[in-house]
């Protein structure tokens, strides 16, 4: 089974990245991690397509990572390479000139978390769940850190991290992290709408606006971010 599913919508100029292990609620493995890589390097070069839609299979979006796999034994043979691999693919969504649509079915959980935050633009459900929890296990949070510093204040970036409880639909929104919350059966649909609608915009445009908001908070590469 493919860990990652990409569809291209050519009229609508945008293409949607599908988290795919839904017995899992779309938890990351290292193979995951290494088709969205090869998503995001194809899609980023693509002048056909100009907005990238972020999902999860069946109603999920991501639950962290996936300790089962990682704890395997033997040990797979991607887990030396994982935070190295993990960080490249943060990378390639920092240096991205398309404008990322998360739809946030369901939970985005640690690993998940930083998927969701990596988004330009979120849409959530109702009961969406949000929850930087890292803290509880006693684990870093270096994507999720490196996402909120970028994107939020730091007393949001508190509430997240400190607390590491999770946060809900229209809490979501309310502290500024996701556009908008509908219902949960709605997700997918508006996040399309959303995307068609920015898809329609002039590609050579949207990529210029991209990157200079970028570069008006950060003029330095991605590599150097991440590694604050």
């Amino acid at each position: 089974m493919e860990h990652i599913i990409v569809k291209n919508n050519d009229s609508d100029s945008f293409a949607e990245i599908i988290l795919n292990r839904p017995h899992r609620r779309n938890a990351v493995t290292g193979p995951m991690v290494e088709e969205m890589i090869s998503a995001f390097e194809n899609i980023n070069t693509n002048p056909e397509v100009s907005v990238v839609v972020l999902r999860g299979a069946e109603g999920a979006f991501c639950s962290g990572l996936d300790l089962k796999e990682f704890g395997a034994e033997p040990a797979p043979e991607w887990k030396s390479e994982f935070p190295n691999r993990w960080r490249q693919l943060h990378c390639l969504i920092f240096d991205s000139p398309k404008i990322i649509v998360g739809a946030i079915e369901g939970a985005a959980i640690n690993a998940g978390s930083a998927l969701a935050l990596a988004c330009d633009i979120s849409i959530v459900g109702n009961s969406s769940k949000l929850q930087v929890g890292e803290i509880q296990r006693g684990m870093a949070a270096p994507m999720n850190l490196a996402w909120l510093k970028l994107r939020h204040s730091e007393a949001v970036a508190a509430r997240l991290t400190l607390l590491g409880d999770p946060i809900i639909g229209p809490d979501i929104v309310s502290m500024g992290i996701a556009h908008n919350c509908v219902d949960d059966a709605q997700v997918v649909s508006y996040a399309r709408e959303l995307a068609a609608r920015l898809g329609s915009f002039n590609s050579d445009g949207v990529q210029k606006m991209k990157l200079s908001l970028r570069n008006s908070y950060f003029a330095g590469t991605a590599e150097d971010w991440f590694a604050q």
